[in-house]
């Protein structure tokens, strides 16, 4: 792998820092106090091409290599964590399967207003009974004449409260009597279709998650994605490539809180000298620059074999592992640096905190990218 960026990498990548210091960083704190969802940045962030990074020119779209769209989703997450799991829930498992995986004329009816931001995604799998355990769903989908009909409860939805379509799976049954998951686009306006609930969230309050409920709701066939009884393959391969997206949103709130921890112990006082003279805030910031450094090499290289069209599943388990877990040390160290004041709701770390605890459970909990890593390293050998 070549460490070293390419200029427009290096381009783009300076954009979409500028922007979420001009755009993201001064207005974040209020969407996330009163729990508003950040529409007007969200647009704006249309506007640059940056929901459009996985959608081919053809289709009204910027695509750029995964990388790229990486580099873009750490430095939302710098500036905000809640931006950065909108835009790469619309991008990598709204949209992207769509291209990989839709008719010609689903790519035209929903790419390009998916680029322009004039359609917001989500991606749903989990339901109140099925998390790790994907194919283990009870949503339905029944077919009659030239619609299905769905029936069930979507859970953890992100994107649900404001999304404009989903992809849903729901079990459909097969001529040969097996039951197996299908893919769905579904539209909000959709008759049966209604969100029930939104999630009072630890943290990423300016993302809205929520509870979906499907009555009897009616479904274009036209609107199912890829193959019949095929959802639950499309779902994992899609899941594969969006926990590349999380290790970049893990690293990205990772280093805003190294950052946050270097400046206060240059400017924090004890004894009569900065706190960052003395040796053990001086460990902690090491140890916090060598966990933020490992887990961006860990998630470059992953989206790095991605682009080369290599086999990146496993590398993607391990950079998703290791970079989520390694934010919650990280953000824990940024707390005791600032001692009593990380726990005050003043300060930015504190809010960093509860964010970062939910990224070892979504996009697979850290328990299944170790049994993902485990049955790989066990069938190699």
């Amino acid at each position: 792998m070549n460490f070293n960026l390419s200029d427009d990498q290096r381009e783009l990548r300076d954009l979409v820092r500028d922007f979420a210091r001009r755009e993201i960083a001064p207005n974040i704190d209020a969407c996330e106090d009163q729990g508003l969802f950040p529409r007007e940045i969200i647009r704006k962030l249309a506007g640059l091409g940056v929901l459009g990074m996985t959608v081919p020119a053809e289709f009204g779209g910027t695509r750029t290599d995964h990388l790229s769209f990486i580099l873009a989703l750490e430095e939302l997450a710098r500036a905000s964590a809640s931006v950065c799991i909108i835009v790469a829930v619309h991008s990598s498992l709204f949209a992207r399967p769509i291209l990989d995986f839709g008719t010609d004329r689903q790519k035209d009816k929903y790419l390009a207003r998916a680029a322009r931001g004039d359609v917001l995604g989500a991606f749903s799998v989990t339901e109140p009974g099925s998390g790790s355990d994907a194919a283990g769903l009870r949503a339905r989908a029944v077919r009659s004449g030239d619609e299905y009909i769905l029936n069930g409860t979507k859970a953890w939805v992100t994107n649900g409260g404001a999304a404009d379509a989903l992809i849903v799976l729901a079990q459909t049954a097969l001529p040969s009597g097996d039951s197996k998951p299908s893919a769905f686009i579904v539209e909000k306006d959709f008759p049966g279709f209604r969100v029930s609930k939104i999630e009072h969230k630890m943290g990423l309050h300016a993302s809205v998650t929520a509870e979906v409920v499907l009555e009897d709701c009616r479904v274009p066939a036209e609107n199912r994605l890829g193959e019949e009884g095929r959802g639950l393959h499309l779902a994992l391969r899609c899941l594969e490539g969006s926990r590349i997206a999380v290790a970049a949103q893990s690293v990205g709130v990772a280093q805003s809180a190294f950052e946050l921890a270097v400046r206060y112990a240059k400017q924090r006082e004890q004894f009569g000298r900065p706190i960052a003279d003395f040796q053990a805030v001086q460990f902690m910031l090491a140890d916090m620059a060598v966990q933020v450094e490992a887990a961006r090499l860990m998630t470059y290289r992953a989206a790095d074999a991605l682009d080369r069209g290599l086999s990146y599943g496993q590398a993607a388990a391990m950079a998703k592992l290791y970079a989520s877990e390694a934010a919650n040390r990280i953000v824990s160290l940024g707390v005791q640096v600032h001692g009593a004041y990380g726990y005050s709701r003043e300060c930015t770390i504190e809010r960093l905190f509860r964010e970062a605890r939910v990224f070892p459970i979504y996009e697979g909990t850290s328990e299944i990218q170790r049994i993902i890593i485990a049955k790989k390293l066990l069938k190699e050998s």
